[in-house]
């Protein structure tokens, strides 16, 4: 597979092709992805729940992202890896340098951060410093008590305005990516539209630049539940490289998300 970089997202923005994503943990999984040719890899603090089990993403620490990263690397040498910034290890612009050191030494291409405007600063830094930044809006596991559980959000107009408010400023601010979780289609619609940097969607619509899934949540084996937006690939095609070249198809042709798979 030929070398992805953010330069590839932005072009294929621009010409309406939409792309798939996949969360990856370690090298073997990385490699099967990377030869289904998966341009984009996230090692997500959703680590915490599908490989520690815990029931949310809070106890992942950066050295837990790091030690993934290091290994998705060795086995996908060419995916654009972007690494999730674990709960409270950007809560400064300070704070946030010093991490995104550790996961860019690890592999990374991109971190990606969980938070509306009041990054703006902190993107604004770590952009300047060569740090590429993927910001995520919606919801945002890491705020996951302050949500009262794992909830869609952005359905009334006022919360739906502030997400749009935030993508713009966030972008302004130098964020090369935008993921959108579990907000309704119309609304990320509107800010793929909006946006000039990729949009990546999960529970989203399938009008979203991109799509990402947890890969458990792909194969169907999560440990907790499968979420109303998910499809098992595996069930469907009873081989795995099958299953990943069945999603990234249905992504790139746009018949995944369907309506069963999205909030409305």
């Amino acid at each position: 597979m030929k070398k992805v970089t953010i330069s590839d997202l932005m072009k294929w923005k621009q010409e309406g092709r939409k792309f798939a994503t996949s969360t990856a943990y370690d090298a073997s999984f990385a490699q099967l992805f990377e030869s289904e040719e998966m341009p984009v890899l996230l090692v997500g603090d959703s680590l915490g729940m599908v490989l520690q089990g815990a029931p949310d993403t809070l106890p992942v620490t950066i050295e837990d992202v790091a030690y993934h990263t290091r290994c998705v690397r060795t086995g996908s040498p060419n995916c654009l890896l972007m690494a999730d910034m674990p709960f409270m290890t950007y809560a400064t612009p300070e704070q946030a340098c010093e991490n995104a050191a550790k996961l860019m030494r690890a592999g990374a291409n991109m971190v990606k951060i969980e938070g509306g405007d009041w990054l703006v600063e902190t993107v604004k830094v770590l952009t300047e410093r060569a740090v590429p930044v993927c910001v995520h809006l919606g919801l945002t596991p890491q705020s996951v008590h302050i949500f009262g559980g794992f909830k869609v959000q952005g359905r009334d107009q006022d919360k739906a305005e502030r997400i749009v408010r935030d993508a713009i400023a966030l972008q302004e601010a130098g964020a090369q990516v935008i993921l959108l979780e579990c907000i309704p289609r119309d609304l990320a619609a509107r800010i793929t539209d909006i946006c000039d940097v990729p949009v990546i969607g999960i529970g989203a619509g399938n009008a979203t630049d991109g799509q990402i899934l947890v890969m458990h949540d792909m194969f169907g084996i999560s440990v907790n539940y499968m979420p109303k937006f998910s499809k098992n690939f595996l069930a469907e095609t009873g081989d795995m490289r099958k299953a990943v070249a069945m999603y990234k198809d249905e992504v790139e042709s746009g018949i995944f998300p369907s309506n069963t798979h999205t909030i409305a």
